[in-house]
């Protein structure tokens, strides 16, 4: 029977060992992550050494991120070994893994005592009843469900540093595969740390629902930073929105102690379609798009196609289309090869976050899929155009003043049955409008922003008048004059 084993730390792998010929590859292949194993040895043994670990973009190398891999180990004549039985699994402080026959399983470092339901219960219900007594002089910041680490709160984090150095930065995340700022400290989902510091910290700071149960301490406050101006219904203003969820609507809201808005406009319709009363709302701008203002976005912009590989006089697309209510995965609408063959340029793909998790890498010639990239901000600068449908990154990218092509083949059916709008995108957008492929390429070919000149100031005006690249100052500010955090 062939042999498999799992290294520990500090370097986690997966070692295969087999008999006979020395295979010619050795990859390990999930959704989000593909690593190639050593090989040595050959004739009457053999080894392969898959590292549990990857660095992507440059980055640091890290845990996998956590999902179902398919081992494949396979001969120059095409023949591939099979049937793998592990002779030792070892503990990992970063991950933990298992593998059945060909299929490795990889997860976050949760002891498998909590890794269940009645083991979350335990956890929630010490931190219900548990006494806080004092405070801890920290922030608890989570990114779309801990699915990575950027938007707003990244940069309330970045300026929370700078401002009060002293302050502990936590951040939520889904495994280890997620890399934290410097100097913050990464707390996994469901460890009985991260329930924790979720009733020990000061002030959470979070651009998502909270989720779970969350009881409030004395003296603890919740900024809910939201993650985009809204194009499309939100919450209590959904098309169709039965009681129970509406309750939990309201409910959510009540744990929101400040909201934060980009711009007027977003501020009316959050207030109303979170029902959030009279509470404060903050609107500064967005912090995330600071860098989009800076006077060094050219330089960064720069530094970025480094990290993706990308020339420096490449013309680059980045494709941005927003999630769907009745699928999982980012929506298959464009050719993206195609796309990237017919215009010359090369395609960033950016899925919603909410197709991180179920969703698989986009691959192809001069097609780079960048959903599991940290912050988006980064991908905009980097950017020559957006391709976008109706995404909140409209109102974000446009602090660029680049070209935006927005497309929309399922218009009809997004506005009249999935969601709604807020306003008619055909008639204000700041850049072409089309239905096709082959419009969409033509446009982007022709590059003429002549005829959306007016459309895009006025744009700017009504969406981006306070971003100005001082939106994290401010809101750090705020959270600092109030008390809500100590320097």
């Amino acid at each position: 029977m062939n042999q498999a084993r799992f290294h520990a730390q500090p370097t986690p792998a997966l070692v295969v060992q087999g008999t006979g010929a020395r295979p010619a590859r050795a990859i390990l292949d999930g959704a989000r992550a593909r690593v190639a194993g050593t090989i040595t040895g050959g004739g009457k043994t053999w080894r392969v050494v898959i590292p549990l670990h990857a660095s992507r973009w440059s980055g640091p190398v890290l845990p996998l991120p956590s999902g179902e891999y398919v081992l494949t180990i396979e001969h120059a004549d095409g023949t591939v070994e099979s049937g793998w039985e592990p002779v030792a699994l070892t503990k990992l402080g970063t991950l933990r893994a298992s593998l059945d026959g060909d299929r490795v399983t990889v997860g976050p470092p949760l002891d498998p005592a909590y890794d269940s339901w009645e083991g979350q219960a335990a956890l929630e219900r010490r931190y219900a009843t548990r006494p806080t007594d004092v405070l801890e002089n920290a922030v608890f910041f989570e990114s779309f469900y801990g699915r990575n680490v950027g938007d707003n709160p990244l940069a309330i984090d970045r300026e929370l540093a700078r401002r009060a150095p002293g302050v502990t930065r936590y951040w939520s995340v889904i495994d280890l595969s997620v890399p934290v700022p410097d100097g913050a400290v990464p707390i996994v989902e469901g460890t009985p740390d991260w329930w924790r510091v979720r009733g020990a910290a000061r002030l959470l700071v979070v651009n998502d629902w909270l989720r779970r149960r969350f009881e409030r301490r004395r003296g603890q406050h919740v900024i809910q930073t939201w993650h985009g101006t809204p194009l499309k219904r939100l919450a209590l203003q959904r098309p169709g929105f039965d009681p129970r969820r509406a309750l939990a609507v309201i409910r959510e809201a009540r744990r929101w102690d400040v909201l934060l808005a980009q711009n007027p406009y977003g501020a009316r319709i959050l207030r109303r379609a979170y029902a959030f009363g009279r509470k404060p709302l903050w609107v500064e701008g967005y912090p995330r798009n600071d860098v989009l203002a800076a006077g060094d976005a050219s330089r960064a912009g720069a530094a970025v196609r480094r990290l993706l590989g990308v020339g420096a006089h490449e013309r680059v697309l980045l494709y941005a289309p927003t999630w769907r209510d009745d699928r999982e995965q980012i929506v298959q609408f464009l050719e993206l090869e195609a796309l990237a063959a017919d215009t010359g340029a090369v395609v960033l793909v950016r899925g919603h976050s909410r197709t991180l998790l179920p969703g698989r890498d986009a691959a192809g010639s001069r097609v780079i899929d960048v959903t599991a990239f940290g912050d988006t901000a980064q991908l905009m600068l980097a950017a020559d155009a957006l391709i976008t449908d109706y995404s909140s990154v409209m109102f974000d990218f446009s602090v660029t003043g680049k070209p935006m092509y927005f497309f929309v083949p399922d218009m009809e059916h997004y506005r009249g049955q999935l969601r709604g709008f807020y306003f008619d995108l055909a008639a204000r957008a700041p850049g072409p409008v089309v239905r096709t492929q082959e419009e969409l390429t033509a446009a982007i070919v022709r590059d003429d922003p002549v005829p959306y000149a007016d459309k895009y100031a006025t744009w700017r005006q009504t969406f981006n008048a306070r971003e100005d690249g001082h939106a994290a100052e401010r809101v750090v500010a705020r959270i600092l004059d109030q008390g809500l955090i100590e320097r």
